[in-house]
């Protein structure tokens, strides 16, 4: 934690930023201030709070708020926020790229929320890196970026310089990791506690459904994944499978990891885990029935393939995110 010296975070207003989160973000950093100075880190604010636009007439961002207008210096943080539009093009982004890169090179930690991640890889810092973003992007995000390395499992990836933060609601993750960087894991907790919030340690995949690569161009390989979303997450032979695209068994597992991205067993695995999420999340039903019904006879392999997608074991979900009446009481 820095004391002695004032913070400021910054967060870029740039063209369809969610205004529901840079005010959020600002609430947030406001009152983490007010429960630091009530743990005796002193009577002045230690968090400065600013919003950064473009100013066309200067080519370059200038502050249009300020928490502490009358002070010096240059942010710590600098976050980009989600958007409420389409991810930020290349050629809207391009205005924002020089005076980003030129604050990271000044020792700015970079931060992006959700599609605020398109503007973040548009500096060229992410190349090489891994970084995460809103699930629902991930494909576009790859096809756009090859060079990066998206793990859209993971809600934040911190690696100091650059913090990225998945899903749109992520700002408050975002806000309690700066928070407890800078003003210490007690009033972070306090804060998360204040707002009614986790404090960080969710992951996204507690929360993204799988969306299977479709526009490959492969119509073979689509053809059977259209199959197995119809009919095949019991009975899906390796021979099946290569049978209905018409190739070799090889071939075929070639072909599918081209397409896919993945492995034709963690395809399948992730599909029935899908349909035991939807049981889990609807009925009552026990949790060996719903392993069945998704083709598991062993509800002991069930749970260890349920677990590794989804970072929470069956019973562990239905309590999460079951909202009939009897979710409290199911197992």
């Amino acid at each position: 934690m820095r004391k002695n010296m004032q913070i400021e975070i910054g967060i870029v207003l740039y063209p369809h930023a969610q205004m529901a989160t840079i005010l959020g973000l600002t609430d947030l950093f406001a009152l983490a201030d007010k429960i630091a100075i009530r743990h005796g880190s002193g009577a002045e604010p230690m968090l400065r709070l600013t919003h950064w636009q473009w100013d066309g007439s200067e080519k370059s961002l200038a502050r249009v708020y300020d928490s502490l207008p009358s002070e010096t210096g240059t942010p710590a943080v600098l976050i980009l926020p989600p958007s409420l539009e389409e991810p930020i093009s290349a050629q809207a982004a391009a205005p924002y790229r020089d005076w980003l890169i030129a604050r990271h090179k000044a020792g700015v930690t970079l931060a992006s929320v959700c599609a605020g991640a398109f503007l973040l890889a548009e500096t060229g810092l992410l190349s090489g890196r891994t970084i995460t973003t809103h699930w629902h992007y991930a494909e576009k995000f790859n096809a756009r970026f090859p060079d990066i390395r998206l793990d859209v499992d993971h809600l934040i990836i911190d690696a100091d310089d650059i913090v990225t933060a998945g899903g749109i609601m992520a700002w408050t993750d975002l806000g309690l990791r700066l928070v407890d960087r800078y003003l210490g894991a007690a009033v972070m907790i306090d804060t998360a506690r204040t707002l009614l919030v986790d404090p960080p340690g969710r992951q996204q995949r507690y929360y993204s459904a799988f969306a299977p690569r479709l526009c490959h161009g492969d119509d073979a390989v689509l053809a059977v994944q259209h199959w197995l979303e119809e009919t095949g997450i019991k009975d899906n032979s390796l021979a099946d499978m290569a049978q209905r695209a018409g190739m070799g068994e090889r071939t075929f597992l070639r072909r599918f990891r081209k397409a896919t991205g993945m492995t034709t067993t963690d395809y399948i695995q992730r599909l029935r885990v899908g349909r035991a999420r939807e049981m889990l999340q609807a009925t009552s039903a026990p949790i060996e029935t719903i392993a069945w019904n998704v083709g598991y006879s062993d509800p002991a392999a069930f749970r260890k393939v349920f677990v590794r997608v989804v970072g929470l074991t069956p019973g562990d979900y239905r309590r999460r995110f079951n909202t009939g009446p009897q979710a409290n009481s199911l197992s």
